[in-house]
């Protein structure tokens, strides 16, 4: 199946922002002493669940990350005091990640960096519209968004 080139350029151009980006955002933290941009993700997406705790095994599949990789990423956020371990009472094979206080202050530390980076590679680089149009685009992508009016829906693997 021969895929259009403006598609494989859109695909490439995500490809290589994203590895861009993240590499800008690593460096960043590198630069101001700070832990890696994995370790903001495991952080952040603890912080916004009820509790300020999330379920291992659901913290893998939000991150796409294999069980065996979280479990080490939260052994080493558990050793710098960031995450606290908490068993599941309703499973006793489950486990949950908890924020700690130290975990919150290290995300307000990251996000005053994170946000400059965002700020020179983003904000600054793209006009509102150009990116709400992203945004829409991207959502699209995901499968998240109906595509919008006068575009023909993607066909599904088997049609």
């Amino acid at each position: 199946m021969a895929i259009p080139e403006p598609h494989l350029q859109a695909w490439r151009g995500l490809l290589n922002a994203h590895a861009a980006l993240t590499n800008r955002i690593d460096a960043a933290f590198a630069e101001a002493e700070l832990p890696p941009l994995t370790w903001y993700d495991v952080l952040w997406a603890v912080r916004k669940q009820e509790g300020r705790r999330a379920r291992l095994s659901g913290l893998a599949g939000d991150l796409t990350v294999s069980r065996g990789g979280m479990t080490k990423l939260v052994d080493r956020l558990e050793r710098a005091g960031l995450l606290a371990r908490e068993q599941c009472a309703e499973d006793r094979r489950g486990s949950y990640a908890v924020l700690t206080d130290e975990g919150e202050e290290m995300l307000r530390r990251m996000w005053r960096v994170y946000s400059g980076v965002l700020q020179d590679s983003v904000v600054d680089r793209l006009s509102s519209e150009q990116a709400k149009e992203l945004g829409r685009s991207l959502l699209l992508l995901t499968g998240s968004a109906p595509p919008a009016a006068g575009r023909r829906p993607a066909r599904s693997r088997s049609g």
